[in-house]
């Protein structure tokens, strides 16, 4: 078999194509490109173990290169050089073996192993500014009562760290600087084959257009708010995309990683606030009227699900919860840049628990204040006009920022499996990339803007991408995935192995024979895979019930007129 590469064509950002000229290939096993559909299971296994190790006895990078240069050029077989790529992609023409398209095996390791530099601290914080978004959390409360609250958000808190248990086990049994794991779609591909990888991408994209689209309302109900209702509302929502369009021509994230950093503290800022204000004055009647059409009375609670809360609007705050929990999508890029993924389930775990605390704190005191009140976003229920401009005023900012670093990724995965992967466009890096970048980024926020102004009801859309794109990354792909790398594993024998001399897999049966199922379902942990089927379906039904209330929900605004459609009125205007 081959003991060379040569790379034909490649997926988006390969770092296999950063060879410069006259350099001379070094003997090597075969190199498969990122997302070539003939590497078996096996040997993403075989390299994933050796890079664990390598990361829990401690090495450097220099070590860990030289470690797995050895185990190359001891692996190397003497058969006839033959590209795999050649072999396997029969829609790409081959190509001459030249210099300039043959990438040694420590330049394609150092190229993966250069962005492992993360440590578990920093992952900490980026989980927590992923995630921490508790403004629904009052509004949620109230349609379950105290206990019935508490229950949910303990209930989907522990599910959502089980479920990024699941992906960061998955991650360490997939990764390796040889096959590089950077999103949840190459975990969808290496499990499930290529199809899964696009259906992922494409939800990927689909949730993150609708989170900006979701910014966009939230951001266009504050300025309605601080213009007392006096500007068009259209208007209010129309600012942003034009910011938006004008902020996102920057491309690379590092150049808005101060902004980012900046807003976790406009976050924590706008939660004492408001609690503070909701402590001391009366809630806003007028907007809880409008939205939800809570008609006026003494303030209320409830320890257990209130009398007014209807099964709809259950599942609808069941999504809110669902919603304020959403962040794993990005997990397998957070582990991607990590020293040692190890330790990942460490920042996961205190992050989650301190966005727990300060849900269940802001939500349990913001209830008790204004009770069957509430509004969502929490701060939007303020009465003191001068309160509601100052919160309003942090939610502009630290929306917009949000909606920049989603838009940014959005796009990208837009560029990469369209543009490039689809058309075969060029690299973003490029200057032909940067001018399609300039011109698909305001093509994104007209879009958002679509979503924002036809849909201007934040509860029912937020509860929508919750049900439709959330509820899945968070909670339904992690324990099917989970399933199926666990019956593929278990299936594998003691006789079979992968062979990194010839590059070939050695199976006793094949998955057309029923004994590898039996073996794989069967002989191991069998328990393990009933449950997680068992919680993939309901995370499943879950999702299809929570789509069905928020649909319902926004059928309702419409015919009660709270919701209009490219309008001049305020969703929080009476």
């Amino acid at each position: 078999m081959a003991n060379q590469l040569a790379v034909i064509g490649g997926d988006g950002g390969d770092p296999r194509l950063s060879m410069g000229e006259g350099q001379v290939p070094v003997p090597g096993p075969i190199r498969h490109r990122l997302h070539d559909p003939n590497v078996k299971i096996e040997e993403y296994f075989y390299y994933a173990k050796i890079q664990r190790e390598q990361e829990r006895s401690g090495l450097d990078p220099a070590e860990r290169s030289r470690i797995a240069n050895r185990l190359d050029s001891s692996s190397a077989g003497s058969e006839a050089a033959v590209s795999s790529d050649e072999k396997t992609d029969e829609k790409r023409p081959n190509l001459p073996r030249t210099a300039t398209n043959i990438v040694t095996p420590a330049e394609w390791e150092n190229a993966s192993r250069a962005a492992r530099n993360a440590t578990w601290p920093s992952i900490v914080y980026l989980i927590t500014t992923d995630i921490l978004g508790p403004s629904n959390a009052p509004w949620a409360i109230s349609q379950f009562g105290y206990v019935g609250g508490v229950m949910m958000y303990t209930f989907m808190g522990i599910m959502a760290f089980y479920a990024g248990w699941m992906i960061w086990r998955m991650f360490l049994k997939l990764d390796s600087d040889k096959y590089p794991m950077r999103t949840f779609g190459d975990m969808g591909f290496r499990i499930f084959g290529k199809e899964t990888r696009h259906g992922m991408n494409i939800l990927q994209s689909i949730q993150l257009l609708f989170n900006v689209g979701v910014i966009i309302i939230v951001n266009g109900q504050s300025l309605s708010q601080m213009s007392k209702f006096k500007l068009c509302f259209a208007i209010c929502i129309f600012i942003w995309p034009i910011c938006g369009a004008v902020v996102g021509q920057i491309r690379t994230l590092a150049k808005l990683g101060w902004i980012a950093n900046f807003a976790i503290w406009l976050n924590v800022a706008w939660i004492f606030i408001t609690i503070g204000v909701a402590a001391h004055s009366a809630p806003n009647y007028a907007a809880s009227l409008a939205s939800f059409g809570t008609p006026f009375g003494p303030i209320e609670h409830t320890v257990w699900i209130p009398s007014g809360s209807t099964f709809d609007s259950q599942l609808g705050a069941a999504m809110q919860i669902v919603y304020a929990y959403g962040g794993a999508m990005l997990y397998c890029e957070f582990m991607a840049e990590m020293r040692r993924p190890f330790d990942f389930i460490k920042a996961q775990f205190v992050a989650e628990i301190f966005i727990y605390v300060m849900y269940l704190m802001f939500g349990l005191v913001v209830y008790s204040q204004q009770g069957q009140f509430t509004y969502n976003p929490a701060n939007q229920g303020l009465s003191p006009y001068s309160w509601q401009t100052v919160t309003n005023a942090i939610n502009l900012v630290s929306g917009i920022i949000a909606a920049v670093l989603y838009g940014n990724i959005g796009i990208k995965v837009i560029y990469q499996n369209i543009v490039q992967d689809l058309m075969g466009g060029p690299e973003l890096t490029t200057k032909a990339g940067k001018i399609l970048w300039i011109g698909m980024v305001p093509i994104y926020w007209c879009l958002a803007f679509i979503i924002g102004s036809a849909v201007p009801q934040f509860t029912s859309v937020s509860s929508m991408v919750a049900a439709t794109c959330i509820m899945q990354f968070t909670y339904t792909f992690p324990a099917i995935l989970y399933v199926g790398i666990k019956v593929q594993e278990d299936a594998i024998t003691p006789e079979e192995r992968f062979d990194p001399a010839t590059g070939q897999v050695y199976r006793i049966d094949t998955w057309k024979d029923l004994s590898r199922w039996k073996r794989g379902i069967f002989s191991k942990q069998w328990y393990l895979k009933t449950f997680n089927f068992i919680f993939f379906l309901a995370s499943l039904t879950t999702a299809a019930l929570g789509m069905y209330a928020s649909g319902t929900g926004l059928r309702e605004d419409f015919k009660s007129g709270h919701a209009t459609s490219f309008s001049c009125k305020s969703p929080l205007e009476t």
